[in-house]
């Protein structure tokens, strides 16, 4: 169980190797149909679904609900309001990852129970800096679309959809002023919560299988568990693999990794013979498990990066309307919209912070070790990314998500030997800031703006991660 098959390109043969408390796997640096329900969840893995429908032009500027004439019917499309089976999150993809989108997405949706419609939000459109680096097999998988960020809208069953491009107005025809091709709203069900661990002397489901091994593509290092896993109350195969890369700080199946002292993290962190380790007390972590993602959504095989350089601090512009009771189903819908609707391999952060300051495991992998993201363009590599749930370009982020990011960073930066407070030159894999090769000295907590020319985490949030980094440094003992 804490062994894995590590395969790459440039090695011929295929090793067990264990893995060691925190050191990250050895690695090379890396790298819909309408209504399209999840496939059948194990107990453990709530099932979800997928509405994907696609959007028509639009006769109209519907600034009136009412439809008239458009000069330009091209640059705007959407949906009348309409019906829709039940869903929580909602976002709008194309089919070329490349394509921006220039203009406005707007969506307003229905409340189930109420039946009253909410006003009209807008989805933030330049996403394409959330994304794996280009060149990856993650980014060349021909899986990957175009996407707006995902917006939380709470339980609903109807929806009424506009995207207008800037040209939207004006007899611009030209491929500039056009909306990119196979516009489609989705509509995310998050599925039901995870059920509690089952009694004492109730059967298990499922029975353990071999697992096959992985064939990478050049330039990143994948890993799956070899042999038979043991039969496991309530978990799929895939869900403990997912767990089993965890399974030096909590048991198989865990819902949670508990907090740890100071010194007993400072025991597992990778520093030089004789050096002093500056390690935080270890969170506590809510697993993938604990928030219910279904594992046969993501890829089988793990991805993993030399090492963590630096942390980049997003928010999920998923807007703010959401308790802390819903945060596993907000992020099993960001997760299944970064997979199914974006076509991404995994959830695209390594880790998510709520308003209460809980933290999650995000991307699979193992929360010690070093899990290629796909968060910051161009700088993916030897770094990890932290989402906080919420949006906070004109809101203060709460102090508790703060505090969160601190903590998380001290204990995760510290295992790698970073300091919170310093600085680190990492090398773009091309961003829409600096081009692909080019070295950047960027503070060891980052924002994602740092990285990319992008509004992203919100300078409300931004403007935090000062105290962010003198907290985490203190948890540190620096």
């Amino acid at each position: 169980m804490r062994a894995l098959l590590a395969t790459s390109i440039g090695v011929t043969c295929a090793t067990a190797l264990t893995l060691p408390l925190a050191a990250p796997a050895p690695a090379t640096p890396a790298t819909t149909a309408p209504v399209a329900p999840a496939a059948v969840a194990s107990p453990a893995e709530p099932a979800g679904s997928t509405q994907s429908l696609p959007l028509r032009a639009l006769t109209a500027p519907r600034a009136t609900g009412k439809p008239t004439e458009s000069s330009n019917p091209a640059a705007a499309q959407g949906l009348l309001r309409r019906d829709a089976h039940r869903f929580s999150l909602v976002g709008v993809i194309w089919d070329d990852a490349d394509a921006e989108l220039h203009g406005t997405v707007q969506v307003r949706t229905r409340a189930t129970g109420t039946g009253r419609w909410s006003g009209w939000q807008s989805l933030e459109t330049h996403n394409i800096d959330h994304a794996a680096d280009s060149g990856s097999p993650e980014r060349e998988s021909g899986k990957v679309r175009g996407s707006t960020a995902p917006l939380w809208v709470g339980d609903s069953d109807g929806v009424d959809v506009r995207v207008r491009s800037e040209s939207a107005g004006t007899r611009d025809t030209t491929a500039a002023g056009a909306l990119p091709a196979g516009l489609r709203v989705e509509l995310v069900d998050p599925g039901e919560d995870p059920e509690q661990p089952r009694t004492e002397g109730a059967p298990a489901t499922g029975s353990a299988t071999a697992v096959p091994a992985v064939a990478p593509s050049a330039g990143i290092t994948t890993a799956a568990q070899p042999g038979a896993l043991p039969e496991t109350a309530g978990l799929t195969l895939a869900a403990a693999e997912s767990s089993a890369v965890n399974a030096d700080l909590a048991p198989l199946g865990a819902r949670e990794i508990p907090a740890l002292g100071k010194a007993e993290s400072e025991e597992q962190a990778v520093v030089a013979a004789g050096a002093k380790p500056f390690v935080g007390p270890r969170p506590r972590i809510v697993t993938r498990k604990g928030w219910g993602a279904d594992e046969s959504l993501r890829e089988r095989a793990f991805a993993y990066t030399s090492t963590v350089k630096a942390a980049f601090v997003h928010h999920s512009a998923t807007g703010n309307n959401y308790t802390c009771a819903q945060a596993p189903s907000v992020l099993r819908s960001i997760y299944r919209y970064h997979v199914k609707s974006s076509g991404w391999r995994d959830f695209g952060y390594n880790f998510a912070v709520d308003k209460c300051g809980n933290i999650y495991e995000g991307r699979a992998g193992g929360v010690s070790k070093a899990v290629l993201g796909a968060h910051t363009l161009g700088f993916n590599t030897n770094s990890m990314g932290i989402a906080v749930l919420g949006t906070f370009s004109s809101k203060n982020p709460p102090a508790a998500a703060v505090t969160a990011i601190a903590k998380l960073t001290a204990w995760k930066l510290g295992l790698f030997g970073r300091n919170p407070k310093g600085k680190v030159t990492l090398v773009s894999g091309g961003s829409g800031k600096y081009k692909k090769g080019a070295k950047a000295t960027l503070n060891v907590i980052s924002g994602h703006r740092d990285g990319f020319a992008t509004e992203c985490p919100g300078i409300r949030l931004y403007k935090k991660l000062g105290t962010a980094r003198t907290s985490s440094a203190k948890l540190q003992g620096r």
